[in-house]
C-alpha cells in the first residue's frame, strides 16, 4: 500500500509536482498527424495538465503553444493560421511556432514590449504518423526512433481511444500485471461466447517473471507468463517503457499503446498497430498513417460493453476511481510487477529532484538509430493457426 502523501507524488502531473516534472523530461503523444489538415489546422490538447493549442501554419510548421494568449488570457485557439504563425483573434498579436511575438498591431514600432513578450511553445516532431511533444527544459532530448515506428516491412494503423476518466498510473500499473489477461478478458470473453478472441490468455498460468531493465536506450518492466496445461509455453516477454508506454504482441500484431498524462484525472491512450507481412520485404507506406477513432467503450445504457479488451481494460481502470486510493489496497506475489515499476518511478522522481537526468533520455544519436526490442511470438503464432483452421 501506498500514503496518500506518497500517492500524491506518484500520481500529480501538474507543473511542479515530482510526477510532473519528471514527465516533463520525455516525449509524449499528443495528436496523430491525420488530425492537423488544411481544414482541420488547430486543435486544443492538453497534457500534463497544461491547456495548449497544436496548429500548423502556412509553411507547414506545427507549432504547440499555451492557449491563452500573453496579452489578455483570450484562446489562441479561435486565432487565425496564417504564413508565419497564429494570430490571436481578439487584438490581432501574433505568434510564431517558437512562441515569440513577431507582430503587434497599433502598438509603436519602437515598443520594447513586442521583444519582451513570449507565448509558451513547446517543441514537436512527427514519427509514423504521430505528433510528440516535449514539454520539458532545455536542452531538448532526442525523439526515440522506436523499431515498431520505423519498419516499412507491413501495415500500420493507428487507434485513437475514448478519453480514460482516471489518473495515468493506473493504466501504467496493469500493464506491469500479466495475471489480469486470464479473467478480465480471457474469461470474460469465453463467456459470452467470444473465446477465440481471448484463447492464448485462457490458459493456466504456472509462474511470471518481472525484471527491472536499465538499458542506454529505455528502461522499464519485463514481464513473462510460463504457461502450463496441453498448451504449455514459456513466453520470451514484453516490456513497459518508462513512463507511459507498453508494447505488446496482440494476435497477427504488434502494438505500441502510448498512453498521455492529460491531467491528474484523465489518460489518453495512442494504439498504434503494426502488421508484418509474411516474407519481411518493405512495401509501399501511406505518406499520412490512417487513423481510426474507437468507438465508445460503453453501450447505450451507458455500462461498459465488456466486448473488447479496450472495454474491460476502462472498466478496470476507471472504476478504481480518478485517483485510486492506494492505502487500501493488499498486493499479491502476482503484483510484484506493479512494486518493481512504483519503484523505478520513485527513483527517477528522486534523480530529477537530484538535477538529475532520468533514465530512458535519450541524446546519443548512435543509440536512437532503431531501438529495437524482442518481444513473444505466441500471439502471432495461434492467430494464424486460428486462421487457419477456420
Amino acid at each position: 500500500m501506498l500514503s496518500a502523501e506518497m500517492n500524491e507524488r506518484l500520481t500529480c502531473v501538474d507543473p511542479g509536482t515530482p510526477a510532473g516534472e519528471l514527465l516533463r523530461r520525455y516525449w509524449h503523444p499528443v495528436a496523430t498527424e491525420a488530425e492537423i489538415t488544411e481544414e482541420t489546422p488547430k486543435k486544443r490538447v492538453r497534457a500534463l495538465g497544461e491547456d495548449l493549442v497544436l496548429y500548423r501554419d502556412g509553411q507547414g510548421r506545427l507549432g504547440l503553444v499555451e492557449e491563452q494568449c500573453p496579452h489578455r488570457s483570450a484562446s489562441l485557439y479561435y486565432g487565425f493560421i496564417e504564413d508565419d504563425g497564429l494570430r490571436c483573434a481578439y487584438h490581432g498579436w501574433k505568434f510564431d511556432c517558437t512562441g515569440k511575438c513577431i507582430d503587434m498591431p497599433f502598438e509603436p514600432e519602437d515598443a520594447s514590449i513586442k521583444d519582451s513578450v513570449r507565448q509558451k511553445a513547446y517543441s514537436v516532431q512527427v514519427l509514423a504518423g504521430v505528433i510528440f511533444a516535449y514539454l520539458g527544459p532545455d536542452p531538448v532530448p532526442l525523439l526515440p526512433r522506436w523499431d515498431l515506428l520505423l519498419r516499412e516491412d507491413g501495415e500500420r494503423k493507428l487507434y485513437v481511444l475514448p478519453k480514460l476518466e482516471c489518473n495515468w498510473l493506473q493504466v501504467m500499473e496493469n500493464s506491469c500485471d500479466p495475471a489480469h489477461t486470464y479473467y478480465l478478458h480471457a474469461h470474460t470473453l469465453s463467456l459470452k461466447g467470444r473465446g477465440e478472441q481471448g484463447s492464448y490468455y485462457y490458459r493456466p498460468i504456472e509462474k511470471m517473471n518481472f525484471q527491472t531493465i536499465k538499458e542506454n536506450a529505455w528502461c522499464g518492466i519485463r514481464k513473462q507468463r510460463i504457461y502450463g496445461g496441453e498448451d504449455a509455453e514459456e513466453e520470451l516477454g514484453h516490456p513497459v517503457l518508462f513512463p507511459c508506454i507498453l508494447l505488446s504482441p496482440q494476435r497477427e500484431h504488434l502494438v505500441m499503446h502510448m498512453r498521455l498524462p492529460v491531467d491528474n484525472t484523465h489518460t489518453q491512450i495512442f494504439r498504434m498497430q503494426f502488421t508484418p507481412n509474411d516474407d519481411g520485404k518493405a512495401q509501399p507506406q501511406p505518406n499520412i498513417i490512417p487513423m481510426v477513432r474507437v468507438p465508445s467503450l460503453r453501450d447505450e445504457d451507458g455500462e461498459y460493453h465488456m466486448n473488447s479488451f479496450a472495454s474491460h481494460d476502462a472498466m478496470a481502470w476507471e472504476t478504481q476511481g480518478d485517483v485510486t486510493d492506494r492505502s487500501r489496497e493488499n498486493l499479491g506475489v502476482t503484483d510484484q510487477g506493479i512494486a518493481q515499476y512504483r519503484r523505478l518511478l520513485r527513483e527517477q522522481i528522486d534523480l530529477v529532484e537530484a538535477g538529475k537526468e532520468p533514465h530512458g533520455v535519450i541524446r546519443d544519436e548512435k543509440i536512437n538509430e532503431r531501438i529495437v526490442i524482442e518481444v513473444s511470438t505466441g500471439q502471432r503464432r495461434v492467430a494464424k493457426e486460428l486462421e487457419a483452421a477456420k
